[in-house]
């Protein structure tokens, strides 16, 4: 897994990348279905993902369980591309985040030898409120990192 940050703004773009050894048309599914997407990411969603949409989740990730998450989902390109927006590191259950810009979460599939290439990229981070824009940027770099191991362990045990 490498990762990368734009040399414009390190504060701003988070880039993780893992050789997944599953076709791609396996990942993609991984990635578009919410239930599935749910499995691996650690929670629960109530609608299916579909591009225009807003879903809601119930996070199950333990010692997470009390929050909930909304995704507003951009682009949906079956085996390329699948986006959506969010409220990075939205963790305190009694602060409303809506006023709040949101970041653009790019998952991108490649074809590579012996599988697909996973591309994470989050960008945005520096339209957040300064007193949590180093924070979120931080624990999402980390939660991204979890998150790929996580689907590398999923598709393999498919």
């Amino acid at each position: 897994m490498t990762t990368t940050t734009n040399p414009a703004s390190e504060t701003d773009r988070i880039e993780k990348r893992i050789t997944l050894r599953a076709a791609p048309s396996r990942v993609w599914q991984a990635i578009s279905s919410s239930r599935e997407f749910g499995t691996w990411f650690e929670a629960e969603f109530r609608e299916e993902f579909a591009p225009g949409a807003t879903v809601h989740g119930r996070i199950t990730h333990k010692g997470f369980e009390h929050l909930t998450m909304e995704l507003q989902i951009e682009r949906m390109e079956p085996e390329r591309l699948f986006s959506f927006r969010w409220h990075p590191f939205a963790i305190e259950p009694d602060v409303d985040y809506s006023a709040e810009s949101t970041t653009l979460v790019e998952i991108r599939l490649e074809p590579a030898q012996g599988g697909t290439e996973l591309i994470v990229s989050e960008s945005g981070f520096d339209r957040i409120p300064a007193s949590r824009r180093a924070k979120a940027f931080e624990m999402n770099a980390k939660g991204w990192a979890e998150q790929l191991r996580n689907i590398e362990r999923h598709v393999a045990g498919a």
